[in-house]
């Protein structure tokens, strides 16, 4: 049974391994979110540790996140413990540099997005996003991505950045590490990747991407 309802989720971390703020990367939440509202899903948001989360990257001077931050009150998220999987037909989970330090060891985020797969919905994760599917494991104890085609902030944009050494490992390279068959894009380029119900992008640039993917998805 479908809800047409869906979750994009954010990370609570805000910093940047002490060189600055950070937080959820705005134009990942909202660009999907624009995505989903046209296509008709009410669009609902958690945070692990609820309330209102960090955020970083915002460009005002862009219209889609302009209305976002004047349309979507971020104020009183709750926290991924606090919903029930079987009220969402997709999960998405933002990116952000934050994501790095809370997405994989928060245990009722894992458990929400497992429970949401198992029973046939969609998981998304754009840039840094993914780092919620590196805590994710099947009732069967194996990893979610374990032989499954991912895309995720790649080790070269990471150094790119010059964050390599600060991050709390490389995200692509810790897919790897668990079985995931990892593609990527040029640097800062647009790579959408769909296998069955998980659905995964590369960097901001993929984020309108993912979730059209997650909307042709959910219309199968």
């Amino acid at each position: 049974m479908t809800t047409n309802t869906i979750l994009i989720g954010l990370t609570s971390h805000g910093d940047l391994g002490g060189l600055r703020s950070t937080g959820y990367y705005l134009p990942e939440a909202a660009h999907p979110w624009r995505v989903f509202t046209d296509a008709g899903y009410t669009v609902e948001f958690a945070s692990v540790a609820g309330g209102e989360p960090p955020v970083d990257g915002a460009d005002l001077s862009d219209p889609v996140q302009k209305e976002f931050t004047e349309q979507v009150s971020l104020k009183q998220t709750p926290t991924f413990a606090d919903l029930d999987p079987a009220g969402y037909d997709a999960v998405l989970f933002a990116g952000g540099h934050g994501a790095m330090w809370d997405f994989p060891s928060d245990p009722a985020l894992a458990g929400f997005a497992r429970d949401l797969y198992e029973r046939g919905g969609v998981v998304a994760a754009v840039c840094h996003g993914p780092a919620a599917l590196i805590g994710l494991t099947l009732s069967d104890g194996t990893p979610l991505v374990a032989g499954r085609r991912v895309a995720a902030f790649t080790d070269s944009e990471e150094n790119a950045v010059g964050l390599t050494e600060v991050v709390p490992f490389l995200l692509q390279s810790r897919l790897e590490q668990l079985g995931a068959q990892h593609s990527g894009a040029d640097d800062w380029q647009p790579h959408v990747v769909t296998d069955g119900t998980l659905v995964t992008g590369q960097n901001p640039a993929s984020s309108t991407g993912v979730a059209e993917a997650v909307v042709a998805v959910l219309k199968k």
